[in-house]
């Protein structure tokens, strides 16, 4: 998916968001508006990881959430 489409769907994937990764609170939700960047780089910060696992994490998210 790319970002202009995860931009126009976030705010449908935000609870599938929170439900995926429970350790993302309703704010960097929030600030993460969609952006994979973002996403990537909470994931880093909330998890602990690498960023190429957080990036391989969210590329899996949106690419099973992408229809």
């Amino acid at each position: 998916m790319n970002d202009d489409k995860l931009k126009g769907k976030w705010k449908q994937l935000s609870g599938k968001v929170k439900s995926e990764w429970g350790k993302l609170t309703d704010d960097d939700v929030q600030q993460i508006e969609g952006d994979s960047e973002r996403l990537v780089g909470k994931l880093q910060e909330r998890y602990g990881i690498a960023r190429d696992e957080a990036q391989r994490r969210a590329d899996a998210f949106t690419a099973e959430h992408a229809s």
